[in-house]
């Protein structure tokens, strides 16, 4: 908290809303990247102080919502092989695939573990040489270098019975992806500060030269993110279209060079398909062909037939910034986070789980 509450500072909170209702001319919809920073928007009733021409909405950037059914359905069905064992965030366990959820398939007798780390994940393999274990790698570039370091762990102990799903998503892809589709409307974009600092910045250059839109990489405190608003209306009333970063406690603009050496190692450029949104051309992280061997997909040879979306779950509008969670006709209905119709239901970082948590009952700051 220390070193927090700064950032969390009534006044300084104040100070930018106040700028913002000063320097805003005309209306603006921006879009934040990640799911942390949509939590602390809604959580902290920021959405309900800002000048009523800016349109906050909330895009991809929630690694467990975007994670297709296939996938989930590869992960459930290596679950349910015998003498597996499947280890994962918790966050994946209640997301639903075209069948059953890892949590029904754990209900049902299949050895799936909550990890916080897959480097515990090496260990439990080398606990128990007589089964396969395989960790379930999902996230942004955010997560990849963690996961790609249990590979190479995996790969200097020898340990043979470890492998890695890997569904790792790219963001600056889905920001092009969303900025080319026809049906578009955003003016700037927040980006995710912890990705940025594994990352760094240069990749977002030409995405804003481009598409001609401003993009602020922001942290995640209420004052972060009021000031990367901030940042972006002032560069959109200008008529500029910058990369600007506002999270420079931790940003650089090379990033994390070891980190990014440990992905390139283990890891290559594929396409990906995400869910509610399609097919997004060299947006994802694959095993590469020095460590197939870790590669889960090639030592099951996994080949399930593509899994069809929930025409129930408008999780796809809402990613891309067309629609908001309660415009959802089963929001809160149909769709809870105890029977969820999606991911963004029950993920921690999911649009709808904010919503539902925080929306009708958010804990505003005192401004």
């Amino acid at each position: 908290m220390k070193y927090l509450s700064e950032y969390r500072d009534a006044a300084t909170a104040e100070a930018y809303i106040n700028e913002l209702h000063r320097i805003t001319t005309q209306p603006w919809t921006i879009m934040e990247i990640c799911g942390g920073q949509t939590h602390s928007l809604v959580k902290n009733g920021i959405l309900d102080m800002l000048p009523p021409e800016i349109t906050m909405v909330h895009g991809p950037g929630c690694p467990v919502c975007v994670t297709s059914i296939s996938v989930i359905d590869e992960a459930v069905y290596l679950a349910q092989q015998p003498n597996v064992i499947l280890c994962s965030f918790g966050d994946m366990l209640r997301v639903p695939g075209s069948g059953i959820s890892l949590l029904e398939a754990k209900a049902a007798g299949a050895d799936i573990r909550i990890l916080y780390s897959p480097l515990e994940a090496v260990t439990i393999a080398q606990q128990n040489p007589g089964k396969e274990v395989v960790f379930f790698a999902v996230g942004f570039e955010t997560t990849a270098p963690a996961n790609a370091l249990s590979v190479i762990q995996a790969d200097r102990l020898e340990v043979h019975n470890y492998s890695i799903l890997a569904s790792h998503v790219l963001v600056p892809p889905a920001m092009e992806a969303i900025l080319g589709d026809p049906s578009n409307t955003i003016n700037a974009f927040l980006a995710a500060g912890h990705v940025c600092t594994i990352m760094g910045m240069e990749e977002y250059y030409p995405v804003a030269e481009k598409y001609r839109t401003p993009i602020v990489v922001t942290g995640f405190e209420p004052v972060d993110l009021l000031q990367g608003i901030v940042m972006a209306v002032q560069q959109l009333e200008r008529g500029e279209y910058k990369v600007e970063n506002q999270y420079a406690r931790y940003v650089q603009r090379e990033g994390n060079m070891l980190a990014q050496q440990t992905i390139r190692e283990v890891f290559s450029i594929s396409d990906r398909i995400w869910r509610g949104i399609g097919e997004i051309p060299q947006s994802g992280y694959e095993v590469n062909e020095q460590y197939s061997t870790y590669n889960a997909r090639i030592k099951f040879n996994l080949q399930l037939n593509a899994a069809q979306e929930n025409t129930a779950c408008i999780s796809g509008d809402i990613m891309k910034g067309l629609s908001k969670p309660k415009q959802c006709p089963n929001f809160g209905t149909l769709c809870k986070p105890e029977h969820p119709l999606g991911a963004p239901m029950v993920s921690s970082e999911g649009a709808c789980a904010a919503y539902y948590h925080y929306a009708n009952d958010a804990v505003a700051m005192t401004v």
